[in-house]
């Protein structure tokens, strides 16, 4: 693969980077899937067959710790504003630059790529003061090194210009419509990405729509074949009861990585895995595709 297909996947694998996060109506209004019942049996189908992937569950024992039920039923939650005062909690702008890295790449070699990078640069304003090159040598085994380190200096650059301070943690505060607007604003940073640090780093109830939840929505009927990753964004966002995206999306994430019938490629190696794979012939979701 030449730099520039490589440049181009790394946007379209973020849905379109110079485009903001869709907005406003459901661009499928006549289009009444997923249900609530059917997102909550996917859930437990999923969780039967995988468990909770190990990976997400301490951002899950965040969410538990952030969110508080509203009403009687727990079918509502508010979100708790409470400062990082946990060394294990991981700050916005880790779990930010993480997700950059995370992307066209294996999730083994992203998190190589964070790991020599805090290594290198234990400060970020250590990485704000270092020369790309030496960015990119740091984070080169996350492939797409030159990219990636121009992304993570703009981030840095525009905090230090404008905030004064090497932080993020004020998003905390901000509503979902705003975090999305604040960080818009950061070259590189596109909807995919804005929609994992709203899930991952900041407890909102948002839904990403990475390569294998997109094939997947499609697969199921959830979306046209036609659609686009932003429309599938609107549309599950909507659809999707709040209480379940988090587990819904991590479980679809990870059954996209270890069933070959819902791989998008299924030429590529099965990357290893400690959760147990299902087989073409046993994938729990054939039942609910239309």
């Amino acid at each position: 693969m030449s730099k520039a297909q490589k440049r181009k996947r790394l946007h379209q694998d973020d849905g379109d980077s110079n485009k903001s996060t869709v907005d406003g109506g459901d661009p499928y209004p006549e289009l009444l899937r997923p249900t609530a019942e059917e997102c909550r049996d996917v859930r437990d189908v999923l969780l039967s067959l995988h468990g909770f992937p190990p990976e997400f569950a301490n951002y899950r024992r965040q969410r538990l710790r952030s969110f508080s039920a509203v009403d009687g039923n727990d079918t509502q939650c508010t979100v708790k504003y409470k400062p990082l005062d946990e060394a294990a909690e991981e700050s916005v702008l880790d779990g930010l630059v993480k997700i950059l890295l995370s992307q066209n790449t294996t999730e083994v070699n992203s998190q190589r790529a964070f790991a020599s990078l805090k290594a290198s640069f234990p400060k970020w304003e250590d990485v704000l003061a270092a020369e790309p090159k030496s960015i990119e040598n740091a984070i080169r085994c996350g492939g797409l090194a030159p990219k990636k380190a121009v992304c993570i200096k703009n981030i840095l650059n525009r905090l230090q210009n404008e905030r004064g301070r090497l932080c993020l943690e004020y998003l905390r505060g901000l509503s979902i419509e705003e975090v999305k607007t604040e960080l818009s604003h950061f070259k590189g940073v596109g909807p995919k990405t804005v929609s994992c640090v709203l899930m991952f780093n900041l407890q909102h109830n948002d839904f990403p729509v990475d390569t294998h939840v997109f094939e997947i929505a499609k697969a199921l009927g959830w979306v046209p074949k036609t659609a686009d990753r932003n429309k599938t964004y609107a549309h599950l966002n909507r659809r999707i009861p709040d209480e379940l995206k988090f587990d819904l999306n991590c479980l679809l994430y990870t059954h996209g990585k270890l069933c070959s019938n819902c791989k998008k490629n299924v030429a590529k190696p099965k990357p290893k895995a400690k959760a147990k794979a299902a087989s073409p012939d046993h994938c729990p979701l054939l039942g609910f595709s239309v």
